[in-house]
């Protein structure tokens, strides 16, 4: 407009997004998500941006997004040569994982009623048990139980998986995500940051699930640092020059073995693990983050005769459809402390400690039960958090009380012993 080259256009209402190549052409751009809803906050009315981040930009209502791809063809548009064409959101389903079916597992009744809890209250999960007992076709089994995700859900995990670079070419992303790294994995891989800042693994896992196998190979920091996403459901990125807040709502799902070798206790195999081995094996372990573990169970392994028998019959449907009544449930229960607390508790895990007796309804055999365990060395954290689990025990069975035996049941998913 300055030498005249193009006509005079009003620019005040647009904002224009993208990489400029050499040629002219528009390389898509990480973000576009987020940087859509900043331009309806700030009033603008038109977006223009690369086509490939036109369908997830245009997710966000109340602005209209111009796919282009050439700068030549902007042009042509502000100069109103060439029709403007919005782009209407597409729904796009992308099913990426293929995750077993309950059916496929064969026994470890004791593990699958542990999943059935932890996707019904957003609890944390630890499996430990000897090499190829199915810990990790377990967790990858809790996924196909999930409630799907609603709208606000898969706005939030697109604008994380967007600004992380994950999510070019793609719409909203409409299945929960399983996210599970490797435990070579680097620091900020795991809880982001990096030079120029981006969310990590924790928060790829956000409203989804994070599988950490062979937990204790993890490096003890990484495992450190997922003690206040766990508590708090964010993390902290603190750098020289500003500090940044990722969303980190995830449920953790970890695998171990209970000694190196992972044949402690085995009646086939032969532990051969000296005493330091092991002492040094568990103390990768801290007890502040296995305190943050509501579920903790040990998977044996399955008798041959168990491993032959054959059900064609898929069932994770059935209990999916279970989980999301359990869910409608919370939904209900949570929704005036949402308005109080001005925030979004999804689930049982969720509840503040000091808001946790309004839901128990306590009947007297359950009160009893509760001071029974007083001598059992829980840690006020370990006890909260046994209520929760309890209470979503309870919402299982549809019971508006907890009663003793959903008490009793909570406190079985919590090691007594030494790993």
């Amino acid at each position: 407009m300055t030498t005249g080259q193009i006509i005079d256009f009003n620019s005040s209402n647009k904002i224009f997004i993208g990489e400029l190549a050499l040629d002219g052409r528009l390389r898509p751009i990480s973000g576009a998500l987020n940087i859509a809803e900043a331009a309806k906050k700030h009033g603008f009315e038109y977006l223009f941006l690369p086509k490939e981040n036109a369908n997830e930009a245009a997710a966000i209502p109340g602005i209209k997004v111009v796919p282009i791809e050439t700068l030549e063809e902007a042009i042509l548009i502000l100069e109103k040569k060439k029709e403007i064409k919005i782009k209407n959101f597409e729904s796009i389903n992308l099913n990426i994982l293929n995750v077993p079916d309950f059916s496929e597992i064969k026994g470890q009744e004791h593990a699958k009623r542990a999943l059935i809890i932890t996707a019904a209250g957003g609890h944390n999960l630890l499996m430990i048990g000897p090499p190829g007992v199915g810990k990790s076709m377990l967790a990858e089994a809790l996924i196909g139980i999930l409630p799907d995700l609603d709208f606000e859900e898969s706005i939030e995990i697109t604008k994380i998986w967007s600004a992380s670079g994950f999510n070019l070419n793609q719409g909203l992303i409409t299945q929960r995500p399983y996210r599970a790294p490797h435990h070579t994995a680097s620091l900020v891989s795991i809880i982001g940051g990096g030079q120029n800042p981006k969310p990590g693994e924790i928060s790829l896992a956000h409203h989804g699930i994070l599988f950490l196998d062979e937990l204790p190979e993890f490096p003890r920091n990484i495992l450190e640092s997922l003690r206040q996403p766990l508590e708090n459901g964010f993390i902290h990125i603190s750098r020289s020059k500003n500090t940044l807040i990722f969303p980190a709502k995830f449920t953790l799902v970890a695998a171990m073995n209970p000694y190196p070798c992972g044949f402690y206790g085995d009646p086939e195999k032969e532990c051969r693990c000296s005493a330091y081995e092991i002492i040094r094996y568990q103390k990768k372990i801290s007890g502040p983050l296995l305190d943050r573990i509501d579920l903790q169970i040990k998977v044996s392994r399955v008798p041959i005769k168990e491993l032959n028998f054959s059900n064609l019959e898929k069932i994770s449907p059935k209990i999916k459809k279970q989980i999301e009544n359990v869910r409608e449930i919370q939904k209900e229960r949570f929704k005036l402390i949402n308005q109080n607390l001005n925030k979004k508790i999804l689930t049982n895990s969720q509840i503040p400690n000091k808001h946790i007796n309004e839901f128990l309804n306590l009947n007297s055999e359950a009160q009893n039960f509760l001071n029974s365990l007083d001598n059992k060395n829980l840690s006020p954290r370990s006890y909260y958090r046994l209520l929760k689990i309890s209470r979503t025990i309870a919402d299982l069975e549809n019971s508006q009380k907890v009663k003793a035996e959903h008490l009793a049941e909570a406190f079985s998913y919590r090691l007594k012993e030494e790993i």
